[in-house]
């Protein structure tokens, strides 16, 4: 049986209806793909206890999980991620600490920027 990786994903989106992409580090597993802040899950950790220390250490940022908007299954050579995505509202501003850049985009404008496969789920099944 293949190991399944609960992982929260932040889909935050600013007062321009723009999505945050953050970019992964050329050195780290899926180097310089995009992806939704956030990780994986910790023992006994709710889903949104999780994406609220997530988004502390990468982004040293504060944010309010508003609901699961849907989740995602994904194979990967070392597991199968189950990638659970949650609108968040922003609370303060954002200092990257484990991202190589940041980008806001617009929905439309998603597809065009080259995203970790699990991200591109989520993006197909609920934000276009």
């Amino acid at each position: 049986m293949d190991k399944i990786i609960d992982v929260v994903a932040a889909i935050i989106e600013n007062e321009n209806n723009e999505i945050l992409c953050t970019l992964r580090p050329k050195d780290k597993i899926l180097g310089n793909n995009w992806e939704f802040p956030g990780g994986k899950l910790e023992n006994n950790e709710t889903y949104f206890q999780g994406i609220i220390r997530e988004i502390k250490e990468e982004l040293d940022c504060d944010i309010e999980p508003i609901k699961i908007i849907g989740n995602a299954y994904h194979k990967y050579e070392r597991g199968t991620v189950n990638i659970i995505a949650i609108k968040c509202k922003l609370l303060s501003s954002i200092i990257l600490k484990e991202h190589s850049a940041l980008v806001w985009l617009k929905r439309e404008n998603l597809k065009s920027l080259v995203w970790a496969p699990a991200d591109i789920e989520i993006i197909e099944k609920f934000l276009l």
